[in-house]
């Protein structure tokens, strides 16, 4: 398999090389390291014409070579084909990391990641600090981790997969030309007046079981409801998927549960039609439609099968937990 060896340009040609004067001790054959960047992730983009240079003065800091890769995010994962190299750092949200991971899984080749997208969950919950500085020393003192992976059907998912209300918002969003987060406020308004609940149809434990719900979420591992710690995961690596669906509810009682969860009070038996921790689960009932996989928009084929694979992706971690 031929190299990454450049910076990609949005035609998929092969660019300048960056490099930075120092070596990582995870350098190979000389080599320096891949840095593949969705340009167009939240912080990436904010950086503008200065991504190229904070890039390499982190990485610089850090003491790490590398060539830098600044490419469009539909061209991620076939970078990422075009490198044989044991460890290769990934910029952007959690959707670029996520097919990233899709290429990197049960290789044994470790991705490092640059939070370089609008939030930033994973690398949240892997204790890898915000800022490029931070995330560069990683690439540089790092131990590497495996964690898990769900599956939806044939596509890689690092946080969740969501059928419903959240895959309509996204699908809303995804019409305005404005940052994700901006983009969100009018979506959910135009989502929660026209939403309802639906039947979902899920095997799971050996048994088929009728949901009533507005939305079906199936995360990686087990996420948080407490006050301060919200959406968060402790463990990446206990090898279960976290299933849980809204109870079906007004408009008025959803915005409720809404302000319910941010506040950290969420009441599972209340807000909850059902939640489980599962290994696999089939929904059933459509042909195609709608899902989002770590926030980014997919069709896929039903019945879908979401599944967790247990220490699928070598990842690099800070060498101890943040304090």
């Amino acid at each position: 398999m031929p190299r990454c060896n450049g910076t990609v340009a949005a035609d998929g040609h092969l660019g300048e090389v960056l490099e930075t004067p120092s070596r990582s001790r995870f350098s190979v054959e000389d080599r320096p390291i891949p840095v593949i960047v969705n340009r167009r992730g939240g912080t990436a983009a904010r950086l503008g014409d200065g991504l190229e240079a904070a890039l390499r003065d982190a990485f610089a800091a850090a003491g790490v070579a590398v060539r830098i890769e600044l490419t469009q995010p539909e061209l991620v994962s076939e970078m990422i084909s075009r490198c044989d190299d044991p460890l290769i750092v990934v910029g952007g949200g959690d959707g670029t990391l996520g097919a990233a991971a899709g290429k990197l899984a049960g290789t044994g080749r470790r991705m490092a990641i640059l939070p370089l997208g609008t939030r930033n969950h994973l690398a949240r919950d892997l204790g890898i600090p915000g800022d490029l500085e931070g995330a560069a020393r990683v690439v540089a003192t790092g131990r590497a981790e495996a964690i898990d992976l769900g599956r939806a059907a044939d596509r890689i998912f690092v946080n969740n997969c969501s059928i419903g209300l959240y895959a309509s918002l996204v699908h809303e969003r995804d019409k305005h030309d404005l940052p994700k987060w901006l983009a969100s406020i009018p979506a959910a308004w135009r989502v929660l007046r026209s939403s309802g609940a639906e039947t979902f149809r899920i095997e799971h434990h050996g048994a088929e079981h009728r949901v009533e719900s507005p939305l079906l979420f199936v995360g990686n591992n087990r996420f948080s409801l407490d006050a301060g710690r919200l959406g968060r995961r402790a463990s990446l690596s206990d090898g279960v998927l976290a299933m849980a669906a809204v109870a079906p509810v007004s408009r008025a009682e959803l915005l409720g549960m809404a302000l319910r969860l941010i506040a950290g009070k969420a009441d599972a038996e209340r807000d909850f039609a059902a939640i489980e921790d599962v290994e696999v689960l089939t929904v059933y009932g459509y042909h195609r439609r709608r899902v989002a996989l770590d926030g980014e928009l997919v069709r896929l084929q039903f019945p879908l099968k979401i599944s967790i694979l247990p220490a699928a992706l070598q990842v690099l971690v800070p060498a101890s937990p943040p304090a």
